[in-house]
């Protein structure tokens, strides 16, 4: 079972790949309905060398990001070795 946490955003790095996937409409989106409902869907993260890596909500991330939130909530996952 996931328990939720608490992240520091500039704990968690986004990979390359991810980044170009951005898209400023649905970012400002989402942090209107973070305004109003709060964050409702926590991210996905896995430990990295420095940190945690995102795997899943990069959209979240960027709009909480922009509404000037220091943290975010999320899961931490294990990475699946294939």
């Amino acid at each position: 079972m996931l328990i939720k946490e608490t992240f520091l955003i500039a704990d968690v790095r986004v990979p390359a790949k991810r980044k170009k996937t951005l898209d400023q409409a649905k970012v400002q989106e989402i942090a209107e309905d973070i305004l109003e409902n709060g964050q409702t869907t926590p991210i996905r993260v896995r430990k990295g060398k420095i940190g945690f890596v995102l795997i899943e909500g990069f959209h979240r991330l960027e709009a909480l990001q922009a509404l000037g939130e220091d943290t975010v909530e999320g899961y931490l996952v294990r990475a699946q070795l294939h």
